[in-house]
């Protein structure tokens, strides 16, 4: 038993020790376990009635990406991919989708994926159709599908794939100002393209040299055709100074591109160009003058700001609702002294008008009345006669 003690009391204070080194200043720090929890699969396990049977998921990264769009779906903030093959029976379908860091690389991306001649459908937040693909957007995922089915069948597995994809809330979320700027009246819609690098916009077909446009600024640039055959060029940039350094050098470009020769001259079209803050408009083509100058004379900037949230009352605020509050005391009492003096005058006047009209002094009165205290005798209280 006495051995059994001692041997105890050996552990114990091994233990202690060994605590105490462990939490010893300058010791090595002891290795954590940090649980992940891997991202929400892009793509489901079914389909409709079609199963995944050839799966590639690139995870965080380009992965197999195709080396074409590689360099434009990078500019774009591309985030993650993944790419599927499905069957089921006869019917089989090929589905990519890409999700970008938020709505903006969406969006050029899905413009960057359009191709001439696929007809407008009802998914999504817009979406596209021709032949067997589709091309579909859905907040900051754009879906591309190669289907062997008919076309109620593919928009339903489409519409399922949808409320499958991850969503996503706040900033992120929030579609580009740029395009919203763009003129309705005329514009081919089919033609926007809006651009978030150089590659991008010049794979869409932009009429600037891309190191002019000022990609490396964060510019935002949009294109669009219009029934007149001219082209309408905005460019967005973080400030006024910025807009105003690349107006210059576009204008630079554009003049370059005139004095080139005849040819060049009658690519560039009809060029007019305006700044307003820090938004650049440019027109391009075969505009009338008179066109090319009410565009860009037409288009301006205009900012919208939204809360989710109730604003904290401000000092200027309380100040201003009090300065209101006492001038409307001060104009009530000042119509409520007119309006006594006005009514006095009337009822004095008035008085007098009818005393005349009564043939008496407008301002005497000998009537006046009085208690009249002298009597013919004084008696004294107390008395048979009091």
């Amino acid at each position: 038993m006495r051995l059994s003690l001692i041997a105890a009391g050996i552990c114990a204070c091994a233990v202690v020790a060994g605590t105490l080194v462990a939490q010893a200043p300058g010791s090595p720090p002891q290795p954590k376990t940090m649980l992940i929890e891997p991202p929400t699969p892009l793509l489901p396990a079914m389909l409709g009635k079609l199963t995944r049977v050839v799966e590639g998921d690139s995870g965080d990264g380009l992965g197999s990406v195709d080396p074409a769009d590689a360099a434009v779906l990078k500019e774009d903030g591309l985030k993650r991919f993944a790419r599927s093959d499905y069957q089921g029976g006869a019917q089989h379908g090929n589905v990519t989708v890409y999700r970008f860091m938020d709505a903006s690389g969406a969006i050029s991306s899905y413009d960057y994926f359009k191709k001439p001649g696929m007809r407008p459908e009802k998914l999504g937040d817009e979406a596209l159709s021709g032949g067997d693909e589709l091309l579909m957007r859905s907040g900051v995922n754009v879906v591309v599908g190669h289907f062997k089915l008919d076309h109620a069948a593919m928009v339903a597995l489409t519409q399922e794939l949808i409320d499958h994809l991850p969503k996503v809330n706040g900033p992120a979320a929030l579609a580009p100002l740029v395009p919203t700027l763009l003129p309705s009246r005329g514009l081919d819609a089919d033609s926007v393209k809006y651009a978030l690098g150089p590659t991008g916009y010049m794979a869409m077909g932009g009429v600037l040299p891309a190191d002019v446009v000022g990609f490396d600024k964060s510019a935002e640039a949009v294109t669009a055709k219009y029934k007149s055959g001219g082209l309408l060029t905005l460019m967005l940039y973080p400030t006024p100074e910025i807009a105003g350094e690349h107006l210059r050098e576009v204008e630079s470009a554009m003049r370059g591109q005139v004095a080139a020769g005849d040819q060049a001259k009658r690519a560039a079209g009809t060029v007019m160009m305006r700044r307003e803050g820090p938004l650049v408009i440019l027109t391009t083509g075969t505009w009338t003058a008179a066109d090319a100058q009410k565009m860009v004379n037409g288009i301006h900037l205009h900012s919208e700001v939204s809360f989710d949230k109730p604003m904290p009352p401000e000092f200027h605020a309380e100040v201003q609702k009090t300065f209101t509050l006492l001038q409307s005391i001060a104009i009530f009492s000042g119509v409520g002294a007119l309006a006594a003096v006005i009514l006095g005058l009337f009822l004095g006047f008035g008085r007098a008008g009818i005393r005349v009209m009564m043939g008496k002094p407008a301002a005497s009165e000998p009537e006046f009345l009085r208690i009249d205290l002298h009597g013919t005798g004084t008696k004294r209280l107390g008395g048979p006669e009091a």
